[in-house]
């Protein structure tokens, strides 16, 4: 015997009713499921967690009521943020301190000298008075040339340029008398004195 409903003796109307409740029931234990997993993924406290699946037994109601109070972030989003953003001050502190490289004290971008070994590390720009930077060229603050670094800069544009022009020629002679000064050896005679041939072939005795 089958089981009527509303005193409605058809079997496939029975049947439909019968799959209806059944899927209305699944679909309460699943959002139940649902409730209890969404809020331990977004609720740190486990007592919250307990009142979020109790107020899903309720049918429906509770579910729906959690999802309008529940917490707008998942837990693991959270320490994300606070990893990068922890990150990110500290790649700040690394830029405004750095290490003495003297004595490896922590000193700060505008140091003049070291406050644990007195070692200077910047120099002071003539105009403004601010610190400059070893590979700096000129004050970024008051546009105005570094001596030392402007000539090493200019040197090391003529060598480059030396060195690739040499590079293209290889049958060209040495291009400055600098580098030929550079390139003159010191041979030791029968005698065992030391001469030094120059570029034009006349030996030069070397004191």
């Amino acid at each position: 015997m089958t089981l009527a409903y509303f005193g409605i003796e058809s079997s496939g109307l029975n049947l439909t009713i019968d799959l209806l409740i059944l899927f209305v029931v699944v679909l309460y234990l699943a959002l139940i499921y649902w409730t209890y997993a969404d809020a331990r993924r977004r609720i740190f406290d486990p007592m919250l967690i307990g009142c979020a699946t109790a107020a899903s037994l309720f049918p429906f109601v509770g579910t729906i009521v959690y999802m309008i109070l529940r917490p707008p972030e998942y837990l693991e989003d959270v320490r994300e943020r606070d990893l990068e953003m922890q990150a990110a001050e500290a790649r700040l502190h690394e830029l405004d301190h750095g290490l003495c490289p003297h004595c490896d004290y922590r000193v700060e971008r505008d140091f003049i000298r070291c406050p644990s070994c007195l070692r200077k590390l910047k120099e002071r720009c003539v105009s403004c008075s601010r610190p400059l930077d070893q590979a700096w060229t000129i004050c970024p603050y008051c546009e105005t040339e570094v001596a030392g670094a402007t000539a090493a800069a200019r040197r090391t544009r003529r060598r480059r340029a030396s060195t690739e022009s040499d590079l293209t020629d290889p049958g060209r002679p040495f291009a400055s008398e600098e580098d030929a000064a550079g390139e003159e050896t010191a041979t030791l005679g029968p005698s065992g004195t030391g001469r030094a041939s120059r570029p034009g072939g006349r030996p030069r005795p070397i004191s």
